[in-house]
């Protein structure tokens, strides 16, 4: 089973055993004119139960391993009713063993949502066919929050969520609508970081994800600085990957859910661990060096 390490004793049902996610959504609807607001809350509660109410694996989810994430929607335009664009920003966290800390795994901005939505009309999805742009966009990233937690949890572990996420974008390339092409410019769209996530080239990275939170925060309350050399091991896998490719949209997700956490670890122990650990980070990331300064003040 998931999560070995994470013994809770609990009587459960078996009935409560399956689904993957719990997810908060929410709906910023500020920037649209409409005097039927309800739409909004009915789209929220209707994203919420697509994502949370469906199996997506095969795997029993207990309560308490079910994933952490939100969406936030801010819906841009209403061209016409039932007819969307949005921006979003996608989150995950994975809890640390014998802490009431949580990591977070994934954070992600597209920027390219178009769907339509009618009232209480249900959300249908297929895997092996194109149905909506809305549920394929859902179900993406469905996969790919389980992909990444499991990736935490044992070695490339998320191998086959990324294969389903990519069946996804294969399946979209008929809608023509923006995010799942490969061409257009767009480096960092949903298409890119599915791609990044099956591409060989970051097999690297994906390996590093699980000696940084299995072997490194997980154990970090027994012996930090051994946990702090684990995670710096894992950051020079990490700069191989932005060697190869510096413009891969999985590292700057990596970064962008990892910096500041980063900074907070190696803001105290070995010296050394600190150092070197500040030279690699601001090395493939030096937009964000002042974030990282605090690594070596002392």
């Amino acid at each position: 089973m998931r999560r070995c390490a994470i013994i809770i004793l609990s009587l459960m049902s078996s009935f409560a055993l399956g689904q993957e996610l719990n997810c908060s959504v929410t709906i910023n609807s500020t920037q649209i004119t409409t005097s039927d607001r309800g739409i909004f809350r009915d789209m929220k509660t209707g994203i919420e139960q697509f994502l949370n109410g469906r199996k997506w694996t095969s795997e029993a989810y207990k309560p308490h391993e079910k994933i952490n994430c939100n969406f936030l929607i801010t819906i841009t335009k209403m061209p016409a009713i039932g007819s969307f664009s949005a921006t979003v920003q996608i989150q995950a966290a994975r809890p640390v063993y014998n802490t009431n800390y949580s990591s977070l795994i994934f954070n992600f901005a597209d920027r390219d949502w178009e769907f339509e939505y009618i009232e209480s009309l249900p959300l249908e999805y297929n895997d092996n066919t194109y149905t909506s742009n809305l549920t394929s966009m859902l179900a993406l990233y469905a996969y790919l929050i389980i992909g990444i937690d499991a990736d935490t949890f044992s070695e490339l572990g998320g191998t086959p969520y990324f294969q389903r996420a990519l069946t996804v974008v294969n399946n979209a390339q008929q809608s023509n609508r923006p995010g799942w092409q490969s061409i257009g410019g767009n480096n960092r769209s949903r298409y890119w970081i599915v791609e990044n996530y099956n591409n060989p080239q970051m097999i690297d990275l994906r390996k590093s994800t699980y000696s940084y939170h299995r072997l490194g925060l997980d154990t970090f309350d027994q012996d930090p600085d051994k946990s702090r050399k684990i995670i710096l091991d894992g950051l020079k896998d990490v700069k191989k990957v932005r060697d190869i490719n510096p413009n891969s949209i999985l590292l700057v997700s990596f970064l962008d859910a990892k910096g500041k956490e980063l900074a907070n670890i190696f803001s105290s122990g070995n010296i050394q661990l600190r150092r070197e650990a500040y030279d690699i980070v601001t090395s493939i990331d030096p937009s964000n060096s002042a974030t990282y300064e605090k690594m070596i003040q002392n």
